[in-house]
């Protein structure tokens, strides 16, 4: 019971509102952090990730793309959960003062002429941009100069012309419009200045005319948030040919990220990218892409131009996966992934001395309306003095004293003992699982037919563990066993010249979507490619004969170059070994160096209690799709983190299962007595028709 009760308040946690909200005692937080202000009286403290993560999210609504291909969006209300506490416990108001200006201002500035300097070691020139008064500004923008052009750039700022602050050290402005790639925008920490000194690097690049504007954005309301930006883990995962796929992890479900920054090695790249996550239809989740953009770089005299941003709409779940277009290209050598946030707001408050803590992390809680809410309009927050964050915490079970409503974390009894097979989930903590379906359970249970009827989680009490389906983006993949025969098999037995011919062993005779992909060592060829079957004579052939699945050209004439593998989608052929055959024509047989198999992927997300003894069962034809009330959360567990297990190795029962009733047992019975009836009076009324006869006969 202890148990069961952990993990319903685990699970509350995870979902927050929806599972709350009936709750009689007064909501707790999650988590607590230290706020330390720099001095007593209005303080402003910057939004950052583990804020984030934890407390109630923001809403980002894309409104397009800019030029520059980067998301116009409109941050919605956030953090409605988050509390200030003073050291007796007192609630302190706060306001989230939102930044930048919508619309930036650009201030045009008169162009100074610098001298040129060369030298054996050095080459440069440029130009001062002269905005006739102090201002404060955060950006320059430098237009005019003739395309295309790529230069290495330093900027530099000063009020008085003598005294110059290092703005950009080492900054590359662009404009190739045969690469479609263009920045000409120098951004740096906003500073007030007049005059702006831009010097360009001539030592392995030509030197460029002068530019015919220059301007720099104004910052004309409160400093903006630092930009807020967070690395994040990622790892490759299987792809078919020409396609490298990756799983990203975010630090949490439903941050306001519009976009991610890739880091990528090599020189020259144009390649198509996508980004993907599952979204609830119906009572499955599918792969949505929330965006994509076409990864670019040029390397001209160790100089770069590159675009490798690809913005996105806000995501719900904390895994996305990364899709993108090799095409003949090897495959993308990722190094680094940077979630870009949205600007967000400060948070503004009036420290009454001392240090503060803040609480957050319960989606039940609306925003807060204090009184502090008459300022808004007079606050100048670019004079406001700036608090730190300390580390957070997660509050133990006494600091949250909360009533916790059930969960549909059972559902209906069910005799394990009537599936075909079934296979251990190992056991773990308590909260969300994700549990991949593997080629044993494709195969098993029916899938291309009735999109998983059978497929249970059982407990060890018998009863059912409510699951959503989930579609992955990326395929299943598995290895083959390739072997080239010796021997042409009798059906291709006649066929001049010989082909060649190579078996391969898939692990089940019948699975869905197949597609079967192929490589090769050879360089340069061209071969008709047929995969089939082979079959016994029946009545419409006299000998073996071949049943083709796929068929095929597959060729390749570039000698410095790695053949592409060969992906042939395969209809099902219900047998356990496949024939691909080559027609070599007067050519030496093409080498087949690997095999592997491509399969829809598929997940199944539930609730685990803690060391819960827990079994996917599956084989049985007489099941319905299940209905689960889990399903009605399932906007809350896709934007939930899951633990990846894997169930153990698949073991047959030995039951029978049951099949569906045509005709129930008290029909049939009923109709079984009524025609015996009948037969009875049948039989009666032939005995009566007979007898008078029988009976005027003399010599009987």
């Amino acid at each position: 019971m202890k148990t069961r009760q952990l993990c319903v308040a685990t699970v509350a946690a995870l979902l927050g509102a929806p599972l709350g909200a009936q709750q009689p005692n007064p909501p707790a937080f999650r988590f607590e952090r230290p706020i330390q202000p720099s001095a007593a009286g209005p303080q402003r403290l910057a939004i950052d990730v583990p804020l984030l993560v934890g407390g109630k999210p923001f809403t980002v609504q894309v409104q397009g793309t800019d030029a520059t291909g980067d998301m116009i969006y409109t941050v919605g209300t956030g953090l409605g959960d988050l509390r200030l506490f003073d050291p007796s416990a007192r609630e302190v108001a706060y306001l989230l003062v939102s930044n930048p200006p919508a619309a930036p201002t650009w201030k045009p500035a008169a162009l100074l002429p610098v001298a040129p300097v060369e030298t054996e070691t050095v080459k440069a020139s440029g130009f001062e941009a002269d905005l006739r008064e102090p201002v404060l500004v955060d950006r320059l923008r430098i237009d005019g100069i003739a395309a295309p052009f790529l230069k290495r750039v330093r900027l530099e700022g000063s009020g008085d012309r003598e005294h110059w602050t290092l703005l950009v050290d080492e900054g590359t402005v662009f404009d190739l419009p045969n690469e479609e790639l263009r920045r000409t925008e120098l951004e740096f920490t906003p500073g007030t200045y007049r005059y702006l000194r831009v010097t360009w690097d001539d030592t392995r690049s030509g030197r460029v005319a002068p530019p015919a504007a220059a301007l720099a954005r104004v910052v004309t309301t409160a400093v903006s948030p630092p930009p807020l930006t967070a690395p994040v883990t990622f790892e490759r995962r299987p792809s078919e040919p020409g396609h490298s796929r990756f799983r990203i992890t975010l630090p949490g479900g439903r941050l306001p990220i519009v976009a991610l920054e890739l880091a990528v090695g090599g020189d020259h790249l144009l390649r198509q990218a996508s980004v993907y996550e599952a979204r609830l239809a119906g009572t499955e989740a599918l792969p949505v892409r929330l965006g994509s953009a076409t990864l670019r770089r040029v390397v001209q005299n160790s100089l770069t131009a590159a675009s490798l941003r690809v913005p996105i709409s806000q995501p719900t779940e904390a895994h996305l996966d990364l899709d993108v277009d090799d095409g003949d290209s090897p495959p993308l050598a990722l190094e680094q992934v940077t979630a870009v946030f949205a600007v967000l707001p400060w948070i503004y408050f009036e420290s009454p001395g001392g240090s503060l803590v803040a609480r957050y992390g319960n989606a039940t809680l609306a925003s807060p309306r204090y009184d502090l809410e008459a300022v808004r309009n007079k606050l100048r927050i670019d004079s406001v003095a700036g608090a730190a964050w300390g580390e957070a915490r997660t509050r133990t079970a006494d600091e949250n004293p909360a009533v916790v409503p059930p969960l549909p974390v059972v559902g209906a009894a069910l005799d394990p003992g009537l599936f075909r097979y079934q296979r251990t989930i190992p056991p773990g903590e308590a909260g969300l699982v994700a549990l991949p379906l593997d080629a044993s359970v494709l195969a098993h249970s029916g899938e291309a037919r009735s999109r998983f009827a059978d497929v249970r989680i059982i407990d060890g009490e018998g009863r059912q563990i409510p699951y959503l389906i989930e579609r992955a983006s990326e395929p299943l993949s598995l290895d083959l066993t390739l072997e080239r025969l010796a021997a042409v098999p009798k059906a291709l037995a006649g066929r001049t010249p010989p082909p060649s011919v190579y078996r391969v062993t898939v692990p089940f005779a019948q699975l869905p979507s197949p597609r079967l992909v192929l490589t090769t060592s050879a360089r340069v060829f061209q071969r008709a490619v047929t995969v089939g079957v082979e079959r016994e004579p029946d009545r419409r052939h006299r000998d073996p004969w071949l049943e083709p699945v796929a068929e095929t050209n597959w060729a390749h004439a570039d000698q410095d170059r790695p053949a592409p593998a060969l992906t042939l989608p395969l209809t099902v052929a219900k047998s356990a070994e496949l024939l691909v055959i080559l027609d070599e024509g007067d050519n030496s047989p093409l080498p087949l160096t690997s095999a592997r198999l491509l399969l829809p992927a598929y997940r199944l997300r539930f609730f685990r209690e803690r060391a819960a003894e827990l079994r996917l069962a599956y084989g049985r034809s007489d099941l319905a799709p299940p209905r689960y009330d889990l399903a009605l959360l399932a906007p809350q567990l896709l934007g939930a983190a899951a633990t990846d297990v894997a169930p153990a190795a698949e073991q047959a029962t030995g039951a029978a299962a049951p099949t569906a009733e045509l005709v129930s047992p008290r029909l049939f019975w009923g109709v079984l007595v009524v025609a015996v009836l009948i037969l009875v009076a049948m039989i009666a009324r032939l005995a009566r028709r007979t007898e008078p006869a029988q009976s005027s006969d003399p010599q009987r």
